[in-house]
């Protein structure tokens, strides 16, 4: 039976705007986590690039608030722990579903979108003095107008656990791989990611900010960029984008 981690907290909202919002003003006044916030639901919800994240109440929304205490290069990593486990989580209530992760911080269940990750930080000066982790996953509801197909556990037959067991699942898993990262550093969690990894060597686009390219999609390097070989002689390597197949 999985149980909740050692040392880290929790606190609920029953209506809140934005469970990362929460996190960063807890942590302006000196909380430094690990500790988890969740709602039933969200009103000022919000993705990757300022996109509105809708909240319905069923799903999960929640953040984890810590401070790392690393550097920020090396805090934007735990985006691919926080992948691995989320989806860890969706593959113990969905055994039956394939599940996947999407460069940079997305999971997917029979090649659908189930759960999205948005990471936040703040420093002054040095290294940040809090990370905020948004992870929602899609219990009972998903927006059916995405660009990047979407489902949720309800909509692949299963029965959408109870939010506590949920966070519980996802909070163990977390801390599994974030003790892996702080022990041993980016390399186990890149092996972890890649064994997970969608369309590993197969073509995808990618959509940068003032750009879109293809070509085959090779991998992630040591500090999580992708891999895109784009001509025999020509291997781009990408910080930050959208990814379509």
């Amino acid at each position: 039976m999985t149980t909740w981690p050692s040392g880290y907290r929790h606190i609920h909202f029953e209506t809140i705007g934005s469970t990362n919002d929460e996190a960063r003003r807890l942590a302006a006044s000196g909380d430094c986590g690990p500790l988890w916030i969740t709602a039933g639901e969200q009103t000022a919800g919000r993705g990757r690039r300022g996109r509105v994240w809708v909240s319905p109440k069923g799903n999960l929304m929640s953040t984890l608030l810590l401070n790392p205490r690393r550097p920020a290069a090396e805090c934007a990593q735990l985006s691919f722990v926080s992948a691995i486990a989320s989806a860890d989580t969706v593959a113990h209530f969905a055994p039956g579903a394939e599940i996947k992760v999407k460069w940079p911080n997305d999971v997917l269940a029979n090649g659908r979108k189930i759960s999205g990750i948005l990471l936040e930080s703040a420093s002054a000066g040095g290294e940040p003095y809090f990370l905020a982790i948004g992870i929602g996953i899609n219990l009972a509801h998903f927006p059916p107008d995405t660009e990047f197909p979407a489902t949720s556990l309800a909509a692949l037959g299963v029965s959408s656990p109870p939010l506590p067991d949920t966070l519980t699942q996802l909070a163990a898993h977390f801390a599994k791989w974030y003790e892996m990262w702080r022990a041993h550093g980016f390399a186990p969690i890149r092996d972890a990611w890649l064994a997970r990894a969608a369309n590993l060597g197969g073509r995808i686009r990618a959509r940068l900010t003032n750009e879109e390219t293809s070509g085959v999609f090779e991998g992630i390097d040591a500090s999580g960029a992708l891999l895109l070989r784009q001509a025999s002689d020509r291997l781009r390597i990408i910080a930050a984008g959208e990814v379509f197949f």
